[in-house]
């Protein structure tokens, strides 16, 4: 208060917007010029502008009759720029240097903040200003003297050079042709110095006239920067309160916020990366570090964190091998990016790298030379792959590189058994993209390879599950005479046969269990870094509980049936396929995760309507004895039924028909006559799995 008492209010001006010069009114900031050199001594020759760049360049006359002007400097100066000769080309045409040209630069990037202001009769009018530019001295001039200088230079060695040669010098000429322009090319050059320097000298000048500071017209425009009418109407801006009208005067400048110094693109900011949310900061973390165990992770994202939101968010952007989670490699390799050494396309680097990441899941070592020859990849983007996840060993080839995460594959048993089922959809479709061979799918031994056991062959398991059996045998046996016992004292009407009862033996057929945990086709080496005996615990003795054995049949058969109406021809082997892929998809302790056999599959298959086809495949066939096994849906209940069994009838008795024979067969016994089209159709409807 006692400093408002000291700084009384000596007159309150009324404020005015003026709207007739908006966008039009430009500062000019002419250079310093000596103080005997004034405005009336100086006159304005020409005046150009290029609008879009807002570049000006102005012609000045300079008083050679001052006394501060050198004489003798002048005419050095012209003389230099044109020589002896005087034409209309010349700069400078009364041979002494007489006038100066002024370039203008931009001063500030935004000039929402400045305005020029009038003060007239307790009134203060206020234009904003659209540009400020400052006026600097252009020195083309000597440019042109330097290039003055060198033809006569070029000239007089002409003159000196011999005048006998009666023909010119042979010369060799290169010629070169342009390669197709790619769009990152075409976006360099489009951001280049020498093309934004191209794009600014192709606007043309557009030639202004001058006006005095005593002119007339100059008297007419500057009425302008008052505001032209008084009214509420005119300055509605203005009707603020004091804080947003000092807002509107000085809004809070951009430029310092980019002053701050920006951290490079490769280092993350812990504190920036814990405001992001969750699924953000996984993918970033996991992007940087490529190979981390789940515990590193946790301890990243601080303390309070939900391990289970973790799991969850992880499993989208990564993957698990041997224990410990790897990026994926469509999260390195996005959509429309290529390689910087080769330049192969995103889909083919995310294809080579998942066949790294599933060489892993066998075995601790891969060989570099083996990746090269099955991908067809450059070796840069080879050893990129390798380098993300591994370590190189002399003489050994590349090693994993974390150890095996024992702790993670115990407490987190369905997580790990749901990255079984998605790395088994990823080798299916390696195999058919690079025709893997059996070489490929099997790991090799290796001396230092991990001191964990291998998995065990079917006839292994079998003979483990019947010792197992024999050693529970005491148990079980103790466990019905308790639950006899039981029965008999509550007077139950249901009487136990006890001599039909047995403990039931694993059976000693051919026939092995469908694998769902990830071991089929390999029978050696890490899967996923699971062994046998973490995986899931196993039935007791082989069986399910009774009310479980009528839920994992529901569950089965409303899968099968709903894979045959789509795709009504399968193979087991495909048939399979789709199994493990429906698993994956399905929540962790499911009732189908409880095991399910080849012969179990095959049984409800024929249970629910479909046939088995014997299709007569030629002995010397490459194919595995589960695509060997060709099952149809007999009846789907639609129009294409009676064509479908004949076509199953025609496959029966040969693997190879040719299309006539299918056309003609169709036609005898639909009664149809039908055309290629429709012949095209009714396979394309009957085998479109197979199509």
């Amino acid at each position: 208060m006692a400093n408002e008492e000291d700084d009384p209010i000596i007159q309150e001006i009324d404020v005015y917007l003026a709207r007739s010069l908006l966008e039009k009114l430009y500062l000019f900031q002419y250079p310093i010029r000596p103080a005997s050199m004034t405005y009336d001594d100086v006159t304005h020759l020409s005046a150009k502008i290029k609008p879009k760049q807002q570049k000006v360049e102005l012609e000045m006359a300079i008083d050679t009759l001052n006394p501060n002007y050198c004489r003798s400097k002048g005419e050095q100066i012209a003389l230099n720029v044109d020589g002896t000769c005087t034409d209309e080309t010349s700069t400078y045409s009364s041979k002494l240097m007489d006038k100066q040209t002024f370039c203008s630069s931009q001063a500030a990037s935004n000039v929402s903040r400045y305005a020029a202001a009038i003060y007239k009769k307790g009134e203060l009018h206020l234009t904003p200003l659209h540009g400020i530019l400052q006026l600097r001295p252009s020195f083309t001039y000597l440019d042109k003297a330097d290039a003055k200088h060198r033809e006569r230079e070029a000239a007089n060695e002409g003159g000196d050079s011999s005048q006998d040669e009666a023909e010119d010098d042979v010369k060799q000429i290169t010629v070169r042709f342009s390669r197709p322009e790619t769009e990152q090319a075409r976006q360099r050059r489009l951001q280049s110095y020498e093309f934004l320097q191209k794009r600014q000298a192709e606007e043309h000048w557009v030639h202004l006239h001058y006006y005095g500071l005593k002119d007339s017209r100059s008297e007419h425009e500057r009425q302008y920067l008052f505001s032209q009418g008084h009214g509420l109407a005119e300055n509605t801006e203005l009707i603020k309160s004091p804080s947003e009208y000092l807002m509107m005067l000085m809004p809070p400048s951009v430029e310092e916020e980019n002053d701050k110094p920006m951290a490079p693109s490769n280092v993350l900011s812990m504190a920036q990366l814990r405001t992001l949310p969750l699924a953000d900061q996984i993918k970033i973390l996991m992007k940087n570090v490529k190979v981390m165990p789940f515990a590193n992770l946790m301890s990243l994202l601080g303390s309070g964190t939900d391990p289970t939101a973790v799991l969850r968010c992880v499993q989208q952007v990564a993957l698990l091998v041997q224990g410990n989670w790897v990026v994926k490699s469509d999260v390195l390799y996005p959509k429309d990016t290529s390689s910087p050494h080769s330049g192969v396309p995103a889909e083919v680097l995310c294809r080579g790298r998942d066949f790294v990441m599933w060489k892993f899941t066998q075995d601790r070592w891969v060989v570099r030379k083996e990746v090269a020859a099955v991908t067809k990849l450059c070796p840069e983007d080879v050893k990129d792959f390798l380098e993300h996840m591994s370590v190189a060993r002399i003489n050994k080839g590349w090693e994993f590189m974390l150890p095996y995460d024992e702790d993670f594959v115990k407490k987190h048993p369905d997580i790990v058994q749901r990255q079984q089922m998605l790395w088994m959809g990823i080798q299916a479709k390696l195999e058919k993209v690079y025709n893997l061979l059996k070489e490929h799918l099997t790991p090799k031994k290796q001396e230092a390879q991990s001191a964990h056991p291998l998995l065990v062959t079917g006839e292994q398991r079998v003979n483990m599950a019947k010792a197992k059996v024999k050693q529970n045998y005491g148990q079980l046996e103790k466990e019905f005479q308790k639950q006899k016992a039981e029965m008999k004292s509550n007077d139950s009407s249901a009487k136990v046969d006890v001599p039909n009862i047995h403990i039931k033996e694993e059976p000693m057929s051919e026939e092995e269990p469908m694998d769902t945990s990830a071991h089929e086709g390999l029978n050696n080496g890490l899967v996923n870094g699971l062994h046998p005996a973490q995986g899931p615990a196993e039935p007791v003795n082989g069986h399910l509980p009774g009310a479980c054995i009528d839920r994992v049949a529901q569950e089965l058969k409303a899968f099968v049936s709903s894979t045959f109406k789509k795709q009504f021809v399968l193979t087991l082997s495909e048939l399979k396929r789709l199994f493990n892929l429906h698993l994956a998809s399905l929540p962790p302790g499911h009732t189908l995760f409880s095991g399910i056999s080849d012969k179990m599959l095959q049984d409800m298959v024929l249970d629910t309507g479909c046939k088995q086809i014997l299709v007569p495949f030629p002995p010397q066939t490459a194919a595995s004895p589960d695509e060997l096994k060709v099952y149809a849906l007999w009846e789907a209940g639609d129009t294409y039924d009676q064509h479908r069994q004949v076509l199953l009838e025609i496959f029966s008795k040969n693997y190879r028909v040719r299309r006539n024979v299918i056309q003609n067969q169709l036609s005898q016994e639909c009664g149809e006559d039908l055309n290629k089209q429709e012949v095209d159709r009714v396979l394309k409807v009957s085998f479109c799995s197979l199509w």
